[in-house]
């Protein structure tokens, strides 16, 4: 278990509400990653878990309860503290989002750097057999009004429907292979791979090779998605606006790979909402947030999938 040595204070905006949010991030001797919405009074500790995540409709992961206390879009964060080493912290938050500061992972990490005491080694949460978990599920399981929902807010849930994501053994920690399948031309289809091994060396290829790349949207569904509710915080700076035709971008690109290397970030975050560090391969086509957690629910549903190694 390993945790901070000091307070971490972050702040910023919400990706969708764009008011403003303070994060203090605590060290904590309790096992595990929670956060506690102090604008609610009496709010009890939320755990970053797998089987508390409460939404994923909105392209980000919620924990909680959505009707009460509940902090969304974690998955930057949880990528963060994850290749930070930090699987113990009591996050205090003032608002119901993460701040999106740059819109990947980057800032996170910088603001763990130095911070962090003496490193032991993550609970290790070893893949025994493949689990897949297929888009086609997630709708099937969905009553008439989610489903609707969902057109509404992702409709590119359909256009996907072939998607899916395996979790499958590896020994050497946990490697992700990315692809995704994009009518926009200035995606189409992108493919990336990274192994998180624990090595210093591993981590710090992710910093320096996917950490800064940035979510992304189209910018003809910006209007929409601020008149209800969503998307006010973002801007040039945060996240990769696609043009009306698809082609291109209207602010500059890190890598023309940017798009996959983000979801790269997105599935590392969920993972770390298993508790601990997946020992397995990640195969991602056309992946989300509600496929990675799904993939973990059906893992976590039968003990003969994995083994817990505490060291």
């Amino acid at each position: 278990m390993t945790s901070l040595i000091k307070k971490i204070k972050i702040s910023g905006v919400g990706i969708h509400s764009g008011l403003p949010v303070n994060m203090v991030v605590k060290p904590s001797k309790k096992n595990g990653i929670f956060f506690k919405r102090i604008d609610i009074a009496g709010s009890d500790l939320i755990p970053a878990k797998y089987d508390n995540v409460g939404e994923t409709l909105m392209r980000n992961t919620t924990i909680g309860d959505k009707n009460g206390a509940h902090v969304q879009t974690i998955e930057h964060l949880m990528a963060a503290l994850f290749v930070s080493g930090i699987d113990s912290a009591v996050i205090e938050i003032d608002g119901k989002e993460t701040p999106i500061l740059d819109g990947s992972a980057y800032e996170f990490i910088k603001a763990f750097k130095g911070a962090v005491d003496k490193k032991t080694n993550m609970k290790k949460i070893i893949v025994k057999k493949p689990i897949v978990a297929y888009r086609n599920e997630l709708v099937k399981t969905m009553p008439f009004w989610k489903r609707l929902k969902t057109i509404i807010l992702n409709h590119t849930i359909w256009r996907r429907g072939n998607g899916y994501v395996k979790l499958s053994p590896n020994e050497s920690g946990l490697l992700i292979d990315a692809t995704l399948v994009y009518g926009d031309k200035i995606i189409g289809t992108q493919s990336y791979s990274c192994e998180l091994d624990g090595s210093k060396k591993s981590v710090n290829k992710f910093i320096k090779d996917i950490s800064k790349s940035r979510t992304f949207g189209k910018y003809s569904e910006w209007e929409w998605l601020k008149a209800h509710g969503m998307g006010r915080g973002a801007n040039e700076n945060n996240v990769i606006a696609l043009n009306d035709a698809g082609d291109g971008t209207l602010n500059k690109l890190h890598c023309p790979d940017e798009f996959v290397r983000h979801k790269i970030i997105d599935a590392i975050g969920d993972m770390f909402t298993s508790g601990g560090f997946v020992y397995g391969k990640l195969e991602s086509y056309k992946g989300s947030h509600a496929l990675n957690n799904l993939v973990l629910r059906k893992l976590f549903s039968d003990k003969s999938n994995y083994e817990i190694v505490e060291e």
